[in-house]
């Protein structure tokens, strides 16, 4: 993402204290952060804190004005390429809905104008199920607002419920979503990732060096792209993707179980994962063990099934997307790759120089012939695939 300017809003609440740390990560990530605090806000958190983190100084008192024309509730949010609420109260929600503008604050709400507008609430769970409050949120979002959130857990209160403001890191994602275009929306797109582990016995397998970094940087781009994402990946170190679906599959078997299961209403099935080719004929139980002077056992095995070829074959296929990971002659084992998986796209790179790390280089091949994309970072590189393909879906969803 190119650095944006980030209108931050802080509402009183105890989940303030957050809004710190999304301050020092919109920051580090390149981003100019102008924080605006109601006063409520600042009972929880001092201003101060905001300016040493933004390096700018904290507008809270419209009748003490920033700017020299007195115009913080115009200038502050004509300056901005995002206006963020984090945390949203509901009093600051019902005030966005009604359009009322009793301080800074909402007063910039309502003069937003057409800049992308992000709300993260956070209250009591039993205030978030509130029909005022719900109702409130549901005005904001038919006005063009994007609602982040609340997540469930424990609140300050002791309760456990929804309500609780989704987390810094999360938010940032949404934040980078407000600049993603939408020409996914509606659409339902299944993704695979990671690699499969095949058990040969009760602790060992075959497997491969894929980390499923691909695969979840895919999901969130066409997750930021307004597609409802479903991810099946196999064992990785990586953390549940955020604002996606997921299912942690095995074997190369259980990953078909998934997908077939996933498949009704698909619009585009990406085959992202490193899936095994070939699994052990029969998975030993317990441990083999090693005896002196004795051979090595012998490995017997079956070929798993062609997740890919399968879905496409499909007489109500999705539109499918494969990858090949090559050693060598990346083009033409790609196209040929793509002809015997009768798919009309693949992406292919080199294995050895993606697996595991957070770039990579590939080339896309479809009917058409073959784009170079050069070495850029995961999910910049997602963007792009996903950028081509929603450029080859039809326009028609019926």
């Amino acid at each position: 993402m190119k650095p944006r300017h980030i209108l931050l809003g802080v509402t009183g609440g105890v989940a303030a204290y957050k809004a710190c740390e999304l301050t020092r990560q919109l920051v580090k990530a390149g981003h100019t952060v102008q924080v605006v605090m109601t006063e409520a806000a600042t009972r929880f958190v001092a201003p101060m804190s905001f300016q040493a983190l933004s390096g700018r100084a904290v507008a809270v008192d419209p009748w003490q004005p920033l700017v020299a024309n007195g115009m913080d509730h115009i200038d502050l949010v004509r300056a901005a390429h995002a206006l963020v609420i984090a945390p949203a109260s509901a009093d600051f929600i019902g005030k966005a809905a009604l359009g009322l503008g009793g301080d800074l604050l909402s007063t910039l709400m309502l003069a937003r104008g057409d800049v992308p507008t992000l709300l993260a609430p956070a209250m009591n769970r039993e205030m978030w199920a509130n029909p005022a409050v719900q109702r409130n949120v549901a005005r904001l979002r038919a006005d063009g607002v994007r609602i982040a959130g609340p997540a469930r857990g424990e609140q300050a209160c002791g309760e456990v419920g929804e309500g609780r403001m989704i987390e810094p890191e999360d938010i940032a994602i949404e934040i980078d979503a407000l600049f993603q275009p939408k020409d996914l929306a509606g659409r339902k797109v299944l993704i695979t990732a990671g690699p499969t582990f095949e058990p040969w016995d009760a602790v060992r397998g075959l497997t491969n060096r894929s980390s499923g970094k691909m695969g979840w940087a895919l999901a969130r781009a066409a997750w930021e792209r307004g597609a409802e994402v479903q991810l099946v990946a196999g064992p990785t170190a990586l953390d549940e993707p955020y604002g996606v679906r997921w299912v942690g599959v095995e074997t190369a078997r259980q990953m078909r179980e998934a997908v077939q299961a996933a498949l009704p209403g698909v619009d585009v099935f990406i085959a992202a994962a490193a899936v095994a080719d070939w699994r052990p004929a029969a998975a030993q139980p317990g441990k083999l063990k090693k005896q002196s002077g004795e051979p090595p056992p012998v490995l017997y095995l079956d070929t798993n099934p062609d997740i890919l070829a399968e879905v496409a074959a499909r007489a109500d296929a999705p539109y499918c997307v494969g990858f090949a990971a090559e050693t060598d002659n990346l083009a033409a084992n790609a196209q040929a790759k793509r002809l015997r998986k009768g798919v009309p796209m693949l992406i292919g790179n080199i294995g050895p120089q993606a697996f595991g790390r957070d770039d990579n280089a590939c080339v896309l091949i479809d009917a058409n012939g073959m784009t170079e994309l050069p070495r850029m970072d995961k999910l910049a590189l997602a963007r792009r695939i996903l950028h081509e393909i929603a450029a080859r879906l039809p326009n028609d969803q019926s």
